[in-house]
C-alpha cells in the first residue's frame, strides 16, 4: 500500500477526540473525499455526486456524522443518511441506489471510545489504494467551500434497514427455511441490533436476542464476535440449536453449536467451501496468513485450490478478484461470498452456513468433522512508534531459531497490527507445548528489544 499518513488497512481509525478522529479533521476528510469523487465521476450537467453515510451505535457517531455531512456538502456532494446500519449494508445500498460512494462511521470490534471512517466505491467494494491516496493528498489542501447554490443537500433514508433485511434474506435458498430452529443472535450492541434478529426470525427461526440494546457506550462490551463466551453461555441457557455472533459493524461472524462449541472463521468458511464443492461451483478458496494450517490441508483434501492473502479483508477480496474465485475469509470471522455480496457480511455468511447444514441435515460438528486444526498461539507485543522490528537482529534470530526447531511441522508469522501499535507473534505446529513455548520466547525477545 505504500506509506500512509491517515489510511490504514480499513480506513481512518483512532481514539475519539485525538487526531485524526476529531470533528475538524473528519469534516476536512469529507471535503477531500467529496472533491475526489467529483473529479472522478463524470455526471450530467447540473447533477451532483451523492454519497451514503451509515454508522454503528457509538455515541461519537452523531458528532462524526455531522462533520462528514458538512464536509461533503461544502464540496458540493449530496448526502444520504442511513443511521445505524452494518458496514455491508452501506456497501449494498451504495450500489443499489447508484450512488458514487458509501461511508461507514465505525471502529468495528473496538471499544466505544474508538471510531473510524471507511469508504466504499460505487460498486460496493473498498476504495482502491489509488483513490485513498488521492484523498490523502487532498487533505493537505485548503477547503474551498462551494458557492451557496452549488452546496450539497442532505436527507435521511427511512427504509435503509428494511431494504437491507430483504437483501440478506434474498441470499438464502428459496427452498429452505429456518423453521424449528432456536437461534441466539448476538449483535454486540452494534449496528445490526435492529436488523439481524429480524432476518433470522423472518426466515422462520425462533430468535433469542443478545447484545441488542445499544446505549452508545456498550458496543462490543463483553458481547459479540470478539467475546464468544457470552454467546456460548446464552446458547446453553436457552437450549438453542445455534448461536450467531456479529461484531459492532456486522461484518464478522462467529457461531456456536448446541453443545457450546465455538466455530471461528476458518471453520465456517470450510462449511461454505464444502457446499460450493458439492454444488459444482468452480474456483478455489482464499485464506490469510493467519488461516490455520489444518484448514489449508482440509481444503486441499477437498480438491480445491487455496491461496493466502495478507491479513485484512481488503486483501482477501483483492486476491479473490485476481484469481476469479468466489469465497474467502479470515479466521477472525470476516467471510466473503462474492456470489452473494461484494464484501464480507456476517449475517449473509451465517445464512450460507445454515443453508448448507439444512440441505445436508448436518450439525456444525458433523460438517467440520474432517477439519483438524493445528495448535496456534498468538501473542500481542506492544511496539513503540517508529520501532523497526523487521531490522532488529534479536527478533530475527529468535524467529529463525524457532523456525529451525519447528522444521516442516509448523510455521511462524510476525506481523504488525493494522489498527493498533502491536506486533502480532503467531506460531503454529503439531505440538501444542512446543508452539506455546516458541511463541512466548519470540514475544519475550520482541518485548525486551523494543523497550
Amino acid at each position: 500500500m505504500g506509506t500512509r499518513k491517515y489510511f490504514g488497512t480499513d480506513g481512518v481509525r483512532g481514539r475519539v477526540g485525538e487526531a485524526p478522529i476529531t470533528p475538524d479533521f473528519v469534516m476536512r476528510l469529507g471535503y477531500a473525499a467529496g472533491v475526489s469523487l467529483a473529479a472522478r465521476h463524470d455526471l450530467p450537467a447540473g447533477e451532483r455526486p451523492a454519497v451514503l453515510i451509515g454508522k454503528d451505535t457509538r455515541i461519537s457517531g452523531y458528532m462524526l456524522e455531522a462533520a462528514l455531512e458538512a464536509g461533503f456538502s461544502s464540496a458540493g456532494v449530496d448526502v444520504m443518511l442511513a443511521g445505524p446500519i452494518p458496514t455491508p449494508a452501506v456497501a449494498y445500498l451504495t450500489r443499489a441506489l447508484r450512488l458514487q460512494a458509501g461511508v461507514v462511521i465505525s471502529a468495528s470490534h473496538n471499544p466505544f471510545f474508538d471510531n473510524g471512517i471507511k469508504f466504499f466505491s460505487a460498486h460496493g467494494t473498498k476504495l482502491p489504494d489509488a483513490v485513498e491516496a488521492d484523498i490523502e493528498a487532498s487533505l493537505d489542501k485548503a477547503m474551498v467551500c462551494m458557492e451557496a447554490a452549488r452546496l450539497g443537500r442532505a436527507r435521511r433514508i427511512d427504509d435503509a434497514a428494511g431494504r437491507y433485511i430483504e437483501f440478506c434474506k434474498s441470499t438464502f435458498p428459496t427452498e429452505c427455511d429456518l423453521r424449528g430452529l432456536r437461534i441466539v443472535v448476538d449483535c454486540a450492541h452494534g449496528a445490526a441490533y435492529h436488523i439481524a434478529p429480524k432476518v433470522f426470525h423472518e426466515l422462520g427461526a425462533e430468535v433469542i436476542e443478545v447484545g441488542a440494546h445499544p446505549n452508545g457506550l456498550n458496543i462490543n462490551d463483553g458481547v459479540g464476535a470478539t467475546n464468544p463466551e457470552s454467546l456460548r453461555q446464552a446458547v446453553r441457557a436457552h437450549a438453542a440449536d445455534f448461536g450467531v455472533a456479529l461484531d459492532g459493524d456486522g461484518d464478522r461472524l462467529i457461531m456456536v453449536d448446541r453443545l457450546g462449541d465455538i466455530y471461528d472463521g476458518d471453520k465456517l468458511l470450510y462449511v461454505i467451501a464444502v457446499a460450493h464443492k458439492r454444488q459444482g461451483r468452480g474456483g478455489g478458496v482464499v485464506g490469510t496468513q493467519m488461516s490455520n494450517l489444518g484448514f489449508e490441508h482440509a481444503i486441499a483434501r477437498l480438491g480445491l485450490p487455496f491461496a493466502r492473502a495478507r491479513v485484512g479483508d481488503r486483501y482477501v477480496l483483492e486476491l479473490l478478484h485476481e484469481k476469479g474465485w468466489r469465497i474467502g475469509g479470515e479466521n477472525s470471522g470476516h467471510i466473503i461470498c462474492l456470489d452473494c455480496h461484494t464484501t464480507g457480511d456476517g449475517i449473509i455468511s451465517a445464512l450460507q452456513v445454515l443453508a448448507a447444514l439444512r440441505k445436508n441435515g448436518q450439525t456444525l460438528g458433523e460438517a467440520c468433522a474432517d477439519l483438524v486444526f493445528y495448535p496456534q498461539w498468538l501473542l500481542n507485543v506492544p511496539m513503540p512508534a517508529g520501532f523497526d522490528w523487521q531490522a532488529d537482529a534479536g527478533i530475527t534470530a529468535a524467529r529463525d531459531a524457532a523456525a529451525r526447531e519447528l522444521g516442516d511441522e509448523g510455521r511462524i508469522l510476525l506481523r504488525p497490527s493494522g489498527t493498533e501499535p502491536l506486533l502480532r507473534v503467531m506460531v503454529e505446529g503439531r505440538d501444542d507445548a512446543k508452539v506455546e513455548r516458541l511463541a512466548r520466547e519470540i514475544a519475550a525477545v520482541a518485548a525486551a528489544t523494543s523497550r
